[in-house]
């Protein structure tokens, strides 16, 4: 790397870019070795407090520092919201980061990323300034109810943790996948992923910002995160790739590399945690459909003890059976409802004995039957949320853990963790600790994985929690919801791939519900094995239609687990 003045342009050159700052505007221009223009970032991003707005006006000259890796370049400025600002470009030869650093006192509610307020140049003007691009799409790694993953670079798109079947939300299927971007360009595929320090994913949004040959990207923290005197923002980092999942897997080896996402280091795999499943929501379904119900009415053990024999019936062993919605009295007691499981215990011993394991459907955040105290509460005193940060929560969930998973008590072998969405968003709402966004989301799973594994070592933990900083408390990434309408092989095959790159130790349980028709779900049935744990949801009928399955499927299923068992087998050995 080397690092010039040339035509009165300061330039770094790097293996793989080009940055030049032009003497006569302020941006910082980012190239292809060739020289080519892939896209010109403006540098004094905004860095929104709860009360005010970050307007920059007076900025230094940007230095060039030598580094063990490369170089750094600094530029330090004033601005309406913080004492001081600085801006560094941390630069090696194959990558970069862009990071912000703030000194003063306030609290955060949003952090602009190449976009903000600035008044600095009388020739340029004042107000809200952007970054230019020539970006021909943006890739989104979120899973979304129309299964778009590509958007005019003009447009706006942005990843979250949140999701419900309203508009502008429905894309709650990765909660959250890798808050990472990616843009083509002229020179290939440019990676725009967030990087912070653990303990700083305090966000709960990433937005890619874009109009007509502009853009700017933006992290909402919501004002849960304080700054007292000097705090470093999560940087951005620069990836080139070839493609869009090779940027995101670039993405992923960084924050692997930097240790900025825990690692996980499994002496053994459970062989049984690699088995197919059988889940009785779909048949829950069919049965609600034909009968007028709401499924979760169905969630009986009478009734899943027909499915099974009827999955006997045609030479079908599930190595897992998954209890649905609502096999529980209350969602945050996670007590079994007697009057539809008059012996859970009995149940799950009789599966034992078949050599199968149980998991238990678990609904995430849900304060049903919790004391408000326990709850995360909108201003007007009601719950929205349990509360993982108020320690009489936590006991609380710490013994519900112990309940369903010991010997003592129900003796499960672990959760499919659902609901992970409904994860509290929004200001004004009112928890015991400020822990907020990503590293809420941690915390709570983090308290259920760990009391899993000290009631039963071998517990599985399944989510949709697709991102590098969750892979230590999670075993299983489900694919969630398949979208009906859609190209359900093409959507479930990009969620594999993102989950697999999120958290390459985890593994995947393909999911099967709902489902169009027989033929979409026959040509699914088909699929799964290629990319993970074969997961069946119906005994006896397709619920959107109606229609029955037949000899032929139940042998279709057979063979497409004899495939996945093959795989896994060969794999083993």
């Amino acid at each position: 790397m080397e690092a010039l003045n040339q035509n009165n342009e300061k330039l770094l050159r790097a293996e793989r870019y080009c940055l030049r700052l032009p003497a006569d505007r302020p941006f910082v221009v980012l190239e292809s070795p060739q020289g080519e223009r892939l896209v010109e970032l403006f540098p004094f991003s905004s860095i929104h407090p709860l009360n005010g707005r970050d307007d920059t006006y007076q900025t230094s000259p940007w230095e060039f520092q030598p580094a063990a890796d490369g170089y750094t370049l600094s530029c330090t400025a004033r601005s309406t919201a913080w004492a001081a600002k600085t801006y560094r470009f941390r630069c090696t030869p194959r990558r970069l980061t862009y990071e912000i650093e703030v000194e003063g006192e306030g609290v955060l509610t949003e952090a602009l990323y190449f976009g903000g307020y600035y008044a600095e140049s009388l020739r340029w003007g004042s107000g809200f300034f952007w970054s230019g691009q020539r970006f021909s799409q943006v890739f989104n790694p979120e899973p979304n109810i129309p299964e778009i993953f590509h958007h005019h670079p003009a447009s706006h798109t942005r990843i979250d943790m949140t999701g419900v079947p309203i508009p502008a939300r429905g894309d709650w299927f990765f909660t959250p996948p890798p808050f990472c971007f990616a843009a083509q360009t002229a020179d290939g595929w440019l990676a725009l992923g967030v990087e912070a320090a653990p303990g700083a994913n305090t966000f709960t949004e990433y937005h890619y910002c874009g109009s007509e040959g502009a853009f700017y990207l933006a992290l909402t923290y919501e004002g849960y995160t304080t700054v007292h005197g000097r705090m470093t923002l999560p940087a951005i980092g620069f990836d080139f790739a070839p493609d869009e999942y090779t940027a995101l897997s670039a993405h992923v080896a960084a924050l692997r590399a930097a240790e900025l996402v825990p690692i996980p280091r499994r002496e053994t795999t459970p062989d049984w945690w690699q088995a197919p499943i059988f889940c009785g929501w779909g048949a829950q379904c069919h049965i609600a459909s034909r009968e007028g119900g709401r499924a979760p009415e169905y969630a009986r053990q009478s009734l899943y003890e027909d499915f099974l024999a009827t999955l006997e019936a045609h030479d079908l062993q599930p190595g897992i059976i998954v209890l649905d919605d609502k096999w529980q009295a209350a969602y945050g007691d996670s007590r079994a409802d007697t009057a539809r499981w008059p012996d859970l215990p009995g149940f799950i011993a009789g599966q034992h004995r078949r050599g199968r394991r149980v998991l238990l459907w678990f609904k995430a955040w849900d304060p049903e039957g919790v004391p408000v105290e326990e709850c995360i509460t909108h201003p007007g005193g009601l719950p929205v949320a349990v509360d993982p940060t108020h320690p009489a929560y936590e006991r609380r969930l710490r013994a519900a853990i112990r309940r369903m998973l010991s010997p003592a008590g129900y003796d499960a072998d672990g959760f499919k963790i659902d609901f992970t969405a409904r994860i509290p968003s929004g200001p004004g709402l009112r928890s015991h600790r400020p822990v907020w966004g990503l590293e809420l989301m941690r915390h709570y799973l983090s308290i259920i994985y760990d009391e899993a594994k000290q009631a039963k070592p071998d517990a599985l933990i399944m989510t949709h929690t697709a991102h590098s900083y969750l892979a230590d408390v999670l075993d299983m990434i489900r694919l969630n919801d398949i979208n009906i309408g859609q190209d359900v092989l093409r959507a479930m095959t990009h969620r594999a791939r993102v989950a697999r790159l999120a958290c390459p130790e985890a593994i995947i349980d393909t999911d099967n519900w709902p489902i169009t028709d027989k033929a979409t779900w026959r040509a699914y049935v088909a699929l799964q094995p290629e990319l993970g744990v074969p997961s069946l949801y119906y005994a006896t009928h397709i619920d959107a239609t109606g229609e029955p399955l037949t000899d032929d499927d139940y042998r279709l299923i057979r063979d497409s687990w004899a495939r996945w068992r093959a795989r896994t087998a060969g794999r083993e050995s």
